[in-house]
Order: C-alpha cells, then structure tokens, then sequence
C-alpha cells in the first residue's frame, strides 16, 4: 500500500475576525474576516475540510486521490474529510477511484496481477531528468549507495493482520500477512506506515542484511496521516545501526531516493526521482487531506513505510501511495517531514497520538461578485463564507453562518479557499451510502453524541418480520432520542415499560415485548456463539 504535508508539531492559530455586528466577542480571536449583512441566515449543509489545509471545491469523495490535474492547495475547512465545496464537487466515479491506490503489502493473486517490479536502480551521473547526485561530494555509484549509513536504517516490516467483522463484532476475519519497509530513528523507535501494522496481531521486524526477525511493539498508529511508530524491546536489534535524521521540505526538482523492500525481490532496492509536486492530498487510508509530496520515483507494492531521502542523505518523507492509470507513469507520493514531525511530536508528548486539529466549520466560495458585494465585502477583499460551525469547535465561540473569512495565520485566503501555502482502501463503495452521507454531513450536537446502527437483526423466533433491517440508525427508544451506544444499552436495561420500542430512521419502528425479548437474549447469543451481549464499557 502507498503515496504523500501540514503545519508543524501544533495546533494552528484561528484566523482574523473583524466583524461589526455580531452579538459574540470576537476581538481575541486569530481570524480576519468580515460579519455578513445577514449573519444570521442559516448555513448550507456541506462537507467539512480540515482544519489549516484548504482544498478547493473540485476534491474527490473521501479516500480517494484526486486526479493528476485537479487543484489543491491551501487553506481552511473542517473534519478529516474530501475537501469544501459541495457533495456533487466531490464525486468521482469508480473507474477514476480506483486510480490512486495504497500499494498494499498482501500479495495477493489479484493484485500480483496489478502490480509491477520495483526499479533496482541506484543513482547515475546521468542529471537529464534533473538528478542531483547522491552525496553533496559528488560522489555516486553502486558502492556509495551501499555503504550509505542511512542504508542500515532501512528494515522489512512483517505483520500479520487480523481485521475486525464489524457486522458481527465478537468475530475476526481470517488472518493473512503482509510485508512493507520502515525506517529506524531516534530514542529506539521505528517508523512505518499505519496501512502496514493496520490491525495487526504480530508485528516483526528485519534488519538489512540480517536473518534475525525481531518481535517489535506498536506505540502508535496515526490512520489519518497513515503513519505508525514501533519499538523493538531486544537490544541486539539496536546495534551497529545510525538512526535517521529529518531534513526540511524539499521543494520541486530537488532529488529525491525511495529505499524499501518493494515486491519483486528480498533485498534492499533504491529507486530515484524528483519531486514533481508539494500541495495538499488526499490519503487513501486515513480518508483525509493533509501535505503530500509527489515523487517520480518507483513505489511499489512493498515500498510503504520506507523512507525518501534527499541528496544529503536525510529524510524527507515515507513512501506510502502512488497513482496507478494507465495515461500515468512513476507517480508516487511519500509523507512530508511536516505530517511525521506532527505525529512524533504529538506521541512524544501525550504518549500516544491524538491527531491532527481541525478548524470546525464547512465554507463556500466566494468567486461571484455579486455574492462578495451582497456580503459586504470590500473590491479587493477576497475570502469565503461559512456556512455551519461545529457547535463542539472551539471556533464556535468565535464564528457563526456567513462570517466570511479573509486571512488564515496572516495569509490571505483567495476566494476559491486557496491559500499561497501548504501543508481503505474500498470503503467508500462498500459502506452503506446514508451512512457515510451523515459521516460526511452531519455535525455533533454535544461531545459523546454517536451514531448508533442496527448493523443487523440476528435471526430469532422474536425478531420475526425484522431480518431485513440493515445499516439503519437507531434515533429514539421508547420516545427518549438515543446519544450514544452506552446510553441506549442503559435504557434498554433498565426498561421496565411492557414493550421495547426502536425508532429508527425514515420512520421505521421496531418493536419488541420487553419480558420476551430479554428471556430470548441468552438463546439468541448461543444460537450465534456471542460471548456477551454487550462490551465491558458498556455495562452498567
């Protein structure tokens, strides 16, 4: 699995709010913007983008990469999702979809199929496609390479997944294992991709040159950056071996190395490049936009989790996703230092990574002048409107609907949402559709609301007339609207009421006799090896 960064280590400033009649105190905050003539309208539904990485509206669903000419830079929006702009701005077909790709490490007969070999080759002297040569002595060749202390640094990564059954979550499905590439960095720890360890069961680990796999732990895994840290507790591992330094952001034409363990052969390969393209883009596993650095070097099945190194030796990014269309060649897409010093910081200082912030608000462009004139905007003013604030953002003491937001940490924000700066697989077609429109869509009314789902009815003499009820949320039991999957599983406890009612969505009920359906649950559990009717955490 493969492919492409965002501010540094903290969290982003709000931008500048100047506005001149709303009710709320917005002198403090970060924010430029300008108060609507109507502040109060009520804001259109929209996706949210992340917070300090703005896309414009032409983003693909979540997930998927976005096509070789589509624009994305700069600046605001909300949740860890495909970008602002409307729901019809996002859509891609499936044919277009299935373009960018993670690599993944399952060798597979389907996607051995799909796959190609990794390009062997190391550094020439050959600068035509604007090669830098690999040391900054000049030095290049076969030897160099191999003799590089970074080399060393390089690992295979062995896992074997177990993933989850989420319609019948008290079952795995079977097990299978992958291979991927790492790198070894400071204070004994290990960098890999989150793809590569994704709900893994047992993680090893290989040195270059070595038969020894070592047992390694995973510390943390950021599924929305596709970035995961291990550690390996055997002290030989660590031996003989110099860890990886960072290097900045490397900016366009600058060389670029892929160093793994790609299908095609067991040993090291080394492929070369330049970088093509910084701006911000969609990562395929964790669903979101972040900083991504387009490389033509090779990434192939293998190549993720390893390191990109620039001609100084140092790393500038990991491999993780790359393009696959057949009017496209050697373009691939490695995390930037921006995106891996983030995740290191954040697990370094909370012990565990808690993710990227997010800004709360959904926008809309601002390229009509009559919408900036009607708005109240000046002739050179540039910006976009807000059009629903996340009431558990902390912006949502600052901001509300049609606000229109100037300037983010000082830079100006153009009226397509750009700014002059940057930062599973098939999900999005397997998972039901009203589902992930309320995944995209909807917003958070307090700060433990959940969608709770009937994935599925179990049959049972009692559930009669209900097997075909699927994927459908659970909006009130007994007239009292449900908050979360622990809230739900107390009333149905305690119920003492003669009937158990579900009110579902799209008005649907399901209904049960209380005493019945209690005196069912123990056989209903036998007849389908359930352990327990709920979880642990959600026991009263």
């Amino acid at each position: 699995m493969e492919a492409p960064p965002r501010k540094r280590g903290r969290p982003p400033k709000h931008p500048k709010v100047a506005s001149n009649d709303s009710p709320k105190s917005r002198a403090n905050s970060a924010f430029n913007s300008v108060k609507s003539p109507s502040a109060s309208s009520p804001a259109d539904v929209e996706m949210v983008d992340r917070g300090v990485a703005t896309v414009d509206s032409k983003s693909v669903q979540r997930g998927r990469k976005k096509s070789a000419g589509d624009k994305v830079e700069g600046a605001a929006s909300v949740k860890p999702s495909g970008g602002g702009g409307s729901p019809s701005d996002r859509e891609l077909s499936k044919s277009e979809a299935d373009d960018v790709e993670l690599l993944p490490e399952k060798l597979s007969s389907r996607r051995n199929k799909k796959q190609s070999l990794a390009n062997p080759g190391l550094f020439s002297n050959d600068n035509t496609r604007g090669h830098a040569p690999l040391f900054e002595d000049g030095t290049v060749g076969s030897e160099d390479v191999k003799d590089a202390p970074f080399m060393d640094a390089v690992v295979k990564v062995f896992c074997v997944h177990t993933e989850p059954n989420f319609s019948l979550p008290w079952q795995r499905k079977r097990q299978f294992s992958s291979n991927s590439s790492g790198f070894i960095i400071k204070d004994r720890r290990v960098l890999t991709n989150a793809h590569s360890v994704e709900h893994h069961t047992q993680v090893k680990v290989k040195k270059r040159g070595s038969d020894t796999k070592y047992l390694a732990t995973v510390l943390a895994i950021g599924t929305e950056c596709d970035i995961a840290m291990l550690t390996v507790s055997n002290d030989e591992f660590w031996e003989d071996v110099t860890p990886v330094d960072f290097g900045s952001l490397p900016r366009l034409q600058d060389a670029v190395t892929v160093v793994g363990y790609p299908i095609g052969g067991d040993t090291i390969s080394v492929t070369s490049g330049v970088v093509s393209r910084i701006e911000v883009t969609s990562y395929v596993h964790g669903a979101t936009e972040l900083l991504g650095v387009q490389i033509d070097a090779a990434i192939n099945a293998g190549n993720s989790g390893g390191p990109a190194f620039n001609d100084r030796g140092e790393c500038v990014g990991i491999a993780f996703q790359s393009l696959k269309h057949e009017d496209a060649e050697n373009i691939g897409y490695v995390i930037p230092t921006p995106v891996i010093t983030h995740f290191i910081t954040d697990y370094v200082r909370s012990g565990d990574y808690t993710g990227f912030p997010i800004l709360g608000i959904e926008w809309q462009k601002m390229e009509n002048p009559d919408l900036r004139k009607a708005l109240g905007m000046k002739g050179i003013q540039k910006g976009v409107r807000i059009r629903r604030v996340e009431p558990t953002a902390p912006a949502y003491k600052y901001l509300q609907a049609s606000d229109i937001l100037l300037s983010f940490d000082a830079e100006d924000i153009a009226n397509d949402g750009t700014g002059v700066w940057q930062y599973g697989k098939d999900y999005d077609y397997d998972a039901p559709v009203k589902l992930l429109d309320k995944l995209l869509h909807s917003m958070s009314q307090c700060d433990d609301e959940q969608l709770v789902v009937v994935s599925q009815v179990l049959v049972a003499d009692i559930n009669i007339g209900y097997e075909d009820i699927v994927n459908t949320q659970v909006i009130a039991f007994n007239g009292t609207p449900v908050r979360n999957l622990k809230h739900l599983a107390i009333m149905v406890e305690k119920c003492t009421d003669p009937f158990l009612r579900f009110d579902l969505e799209y008005q649907q009920i399901v209904v049960l006799e209380t005493n019945a359906a209690k005196a069912a649950t123990p056989e209903i559990l036998a007849t389908h090896c359930i352990p327990s009717a709920m979880s642990d955490d959600l026991k009263t």
